[in-house]
C-alpha cells in the first residue's frame, strides 16, 4: 500500500459511516446463485444493492456524507453530479435529513433515474451533453453558492459509506470470501470495498476484482496510464460507470491504485447477455453496470484461483434502475 493510500485509508471512518446508513438503508440479502456456482465450481452469492430504497448502493455514500455535514452546511443545502443512482441517493438522504438539494446530471440521463431524483424533491438541472460538463457546472454551483459539493465517488465520507457494503458481507459470513467482484466506475465503490476489507482482515482480506464495461473504462485507462485522463464517452447499456473520475481526483484514485490489484473488463453485448440471464435465471432486475460482475463470470472473463481453496465469491449487484422499455428491448434481444 503506498503511503498516500494508507493517509486515505487512516481517514475513512466505517464505524461512523456504518451508523450512518442504518439510519436509512437496511443491511441487503446475500443471495446464492445456483447456476453461477455451477459455472465457477464454488459457492456464488450475489449482494443484492439492486434493493436498496433508492435501487443501488449509492445511497450508502450518500447517508456517510450527509451525516457528516454541520447544521450550517445542512441549511445551506449541497450540490452534486450524477448520471442517475448517485443523485437519487442523495436526494433521497437529502429529504430524510431535511437538507435541500440540486443535481446536476447529464442531458442523457436515464428518464427513470431523473424522476426518481425529482420525486424526492430535489432539483434536477440538465448539465449538459456529457458527465464531465454536468460535473463542471455542478463543481461552479457549489463554490459560487456556497452548498457543500457532494461527489459521486472522489469523497473519503462517501467512500466509507460504499465500503460498508464489505463489512456486511463479512458479517453475514461464516469466513470470508475468496473474491468479491466488483463494478468499477468512478472507484468509490471498488476503493471504499477493498479499503474496508483491508481494514478488517489486514493482509489476509480477499481479493476485490474491479469489473469496468468496455464503453465505460476511465478509471481503468487512469490506472494504465499513471494518472487521471479524459476518455470520449460512448453510449452504454451500463450508463451508471460512465463519466470521468476528475482530473484533481484526490481520493478514489489512489485507493483503487494500491488496493485493486484485478481488472476485468466486459463487452456491450456481454453485459445485455448478463441482465436477461439475471431476469430469466434469477428473477432479478438488473441495470447494466449493476450487471457487470455477472457479466464476468458469464462470458467466462473471470475464474476463481485454486489457492482460493474453494471459498465462496460474492459478486456485487450494484444497482436495479432500469425502465420497463430498456428491460423489455434487452429481453427481446432488440439492443
Amino acid at each position: 500500500m503506498s503511503a498516500s493510500a494508507a493517509e486515505i485509508v487512516s481517514r475513512l471512518d466505517f464505524d461512523a459511516a456504518r451508523r450512518a446508513v442504518r439510519t436509512v438503508a437496511p443491511p441487503t440479502p446475500l443471495m446464492e446463485a445456483p447456476p453461477l456456482s455451477e459455472l465457477a465450481g464454488v459457492p456464488v452469492l450475489l449482494k443484492l444493492e439492486s434493493l436498496q430504497p433508492t435501487g443501488s448502493f449509492k445511497v450508502r455514500g450518500a447517508a456517510a456524507r450527509l451525516e457528516m455535514l454541520d447544521a450550517e452546511e445542512r441549511r445551506s443545502g449541497v450540490v452534486a453530479c450524477s448520471s442517475g443512482n448517485h443523485g437519487r441517493a442523495v436526494s433521497w438522504v437529502a429529504r430524510h435529513l431535511g437538507i435541500p438539494a440540486r443535481v446536476y446530471v447529464p442531458d442523457w440521463v436515464d428518464p427513470l433515474k431523473l424522476a426518481g431524483i425529482r420525486a424526492q424533491g430535489a432539483e434536477a438541472v440538465l448539465g449538459g451533453a456529457t458527465y464531465d460538463e454536468a460535473e463542471a457546472r455542478a463543481l461552479e454551483d457549489a463554490r459560487a453558492s456556497g452548498r457543500t459539493y457532494v461527489s459521486a465517488y472522489d469523497d473519503p465520507g462517501v467512500i466509507a459509506g460504499q465500503g460498508t457494503l464489505a463489512l456486511e458481507v463479512l458479517d453475514a459470513m461464516d469466513e470470508p470470501p475468496g473474491a468479491l467482484l466488483v463494478p468499477l466506475s468512478g472507484g468509490g465503490l471498488a476503493g471504499g470495498i477493498a479499503a474496508a476489507l483491508a481494514t478488517r482482515l489486514g493482509a489476509t482480506a480477499p481479493r476485490c476484482i474491479a469489473v469496468s464495461a468496455q464503453r465505460a473504462a476511465v478509471m481503468l485507462a487512469s490506472l494504465r496510464a499513471g494518472g487521471p485522463v479524459a476518455l470520449p464517452e460512448e453510449e452504454t447499456v451500463a450508463s451508471a460507470l460512465s463519466g470521468g473520475i476528475g482530473q484533481e481526483n484526490r481520493w478514489s484514485f489512489p485507493l483503487v491504485r494500491a488496493l485493486v490489484t484485478e481488472h476485468v473488463v466486459v463487452a456491450e453485448e456481454e453485459i445485455l447477455e448478463a441482465m436477461a440471464f439475471a431476469w430469466r435465471e434469477l428473477r432479478l432486475i438488473v441495470e447494466g453496470g449493476g450487471a457487470v460482475g455477472l457479466a464476468a463470470f458469464l462470458a467466462g472473463r473471470w475464474h476463481p484461483r485454486p489457492e482460493d481453496d474453494g471459498r465462496a465469491v460474492v459478486v456485487v449487484v450494484s444497482g436495479g434502475n432500469v425502465s420497463r422499455e430498456t428491460l423489455a428491448s434487452v429481453l427481446a434481444g432488440r439492443r
